[in-house]
């Protein structure tokens, strides 16, 4: 699995007309959270970041998976 690589004004106008490609980006992403987490979860707790910081990366987790399914709205920001 690659690092996190930001989506691109190209990739969000095309997510917006192609279902298809919205959902591998959110797969994609989805991917790329849940590694980070799971790095997250076994970085010593002295280290680590904190159960906030995991916290907040499992709501967005779980957003994302919301979006996957087609069950939540895209964040149109604000």
């Amino acid at each position: 699995m690659s690092r996190f690589a930001p989506v691109t004004d190209e990739e969000l106008v095309r997510a917006r007309s192609d279902s298809a490609f919205r959902q591998k980006l959110l797969s994609q992403n989805m991917e790329v959270l849940l590694a980070g987490l799971t790095k997250l979860r076994k970085t010593p707790a002295a280290n680590g970041p904190g159960a906030h910081q995991i916290r907040e990366g499992v709501e967005l987790a779980v957003r994302l998976a919301e979006l996957i399914q087609g069950s939540a709205k895209p964040f149109r920001g604000g």
